[in-house]
């Protein structure tokens, strides 16, 4: 087979066979030769519906006419300039427009870049140093949130070549657990600049905050000074126009994006209340800095997404997720598979755990040996989803109802598969 070729040369060149580690799994990674609305053709002629999406950036599907018709014509006059355009006003005022605590917006170049500046910032605006994250969610790869968890709230690096004192100031607690956040704000709260959460967890899998757990967390931070964070790297434009903010009706100081906003090109974007952003260079003395910031590539193909994401649109797709939710939930419940169907909108995933999954120690009871057996089935079957079981799931304007139709049929082939061992 070419991809397991492909895959052997690789090793040669590349750490591990990839570019990053959520693309590797057993016994190898298919090599892409294209994507087109829903589906990937792999180099050795097999199509996927796919339900991965790039990690969630694909909302419209792969090679969308429109967006690749701007990007042409864009990269025509050019890839990038060092300066300034007009089109970063343009976008800057539409996701201002349509993120609620939006005022102003400092376009980066990933989600990572985003989640990183803002935590910058918080410290920078308040004077303070630590952080509160969530126990499993992730925000990047960079030093600050790339921890696991230590003795108590303490975090320890959670990677090679992260030093324990970048990481002492990451106090790290349980999602949806009021008590353990009240407790270390009693402890800890003069010294927090920031709580930075996904108000989805969907870097485990997709777990939903408990009712009342967002706006007792917008309460809390603001009776303290703490900055709130929401990373919306990827509920951004995802749950709604105004992302988990809007869908929630929680409005935090500062959001962190990227995926759905560049379009299917590599951008992020830092936005919130004026009287934070204005702490970034050049107006303020919190440094931020990119050559690809604003790059008007990627921020065309952004604005010409984000202009058909209105509420019309969101209606259709969340449509979408509930058929192919309640497909899933009736193979569960005909076949009696004790499993934990979760999701929301245009978001999906199975947990191989019959335990409800409000946090990380939860989807951690998951059986993964299960799970990849009933992903490597499902690709057997033509559907492609994240390979881990930590991962969330994803539709696009594209899927259509006959793929919908046929990923059930294929879900329940491969849990058949998967529940016999």
């Amino acid at each position: 087979m070419k991809s397991e070729d492909l895959f052997n040369e690789s090793k040669n060149y590349l750490p591990g066979g990839v570019d990053s580690p959520v693309r590797a799994f057993k016994p190898h990674p298919f090599f892409v030769e294209k994507g087109k609305g829903s589906k990937l053709w792999d180099v050795d002629g097999n199509i996927y519906t796919d339900y991965c999406l790039g990690y969630g950036p694909l909302i419209l599907g792969h090679a969308p006419e429109n967006i690749i018709g701007s990007v042409y014509e864009q990269i025509q006059k050019g890839t990038t300039y060092g300066a300034p355009t007009e089109k970063e006003i343009e976008l800057a005022k539409m996701v201002i427009n349509k993120v609620p605590c939006a005022e102003m917006v400092r376009f980066v170049n990933s989600g990572t870049e985003a989640t990183m500046s803002a935590i910058r910032l918080a410290r920078g605006f308040t004077g303070k140093t630590k952080i509160i994250k969530f126990e499993g969610s992730y925000h990047g790869a960079h030093d600050y949130v790339l921890v696991k968890s230590g003795s108590g709230a303490a975090s320890l690096p959670d990677s090679l070549g992260v030093p324990e004192d970048t990481t002492k100031n990451t106090l790290s607690i349980p999602f949806n657990d009021v008590d353990a956040l009240s407790a270390l704000i009693e402890l800890e709260g003069e010294e927090i600049a920031a709580v930075i959460i996904e108000p989805v967890m969907a870097n485990i899998g997709c777990i939903e905050p408990q009712k009342g757990y967002l706006e007792f967390l917008r309460k809390i931070t603001e009776e303290n000074n703490i900055v709130l964070i929401f990373d919306e790297v990827i509920t951004g434009f995802r749950l709604s126009e105004g992302g988990a903010q809007e869908y929630y009706g929680i409005v935090p100081d500062l959001v962190t994006m990227g995926k759905i906003i560049g379009g299917g090109f590599p951008m992020g974007a830092l936005a919130g209340k004026k009287e934070i952003m204005e702490f970034i260079a050049p107006c303020g003395s919190v440094y931020q800095a990119g050559t690809f910031n604003g790059n008007p590539v990627s921020v065309t193909a952004g604005l010409n997404t984000l202009k058909i994401l209105d509420k019309k649109f969101y209606s259709g797709l969340n449509e979408k997720g509930h058929s192919l939710r309640d497909g899933i939930r009736d193979v569960l419940e005909d076949n009696g598979y004790n499993l934990n169907l979760v999701g929301l909108a245009s978001m999906f995933q199975i947990y191989f755990t019959g335990n409800e999954v409000k946090n990380y120690n939860d989807a951690k009871t998951s059986d993964v040996e299960k799970f990849a057996i009933y992903f490597q089935e499902l690709m057997k079957n033509g559907v492609f989803i994240p390979p881990s079981q930590f991962e969330c799931c994803f539709l696009s304007q594209s899927h259509s109802l006959e793929d919908i139709e046929n990923t059930i049929n294929g879900i329940e082939l491969s849990l058949k598969k998967a529940m016999r061992i």
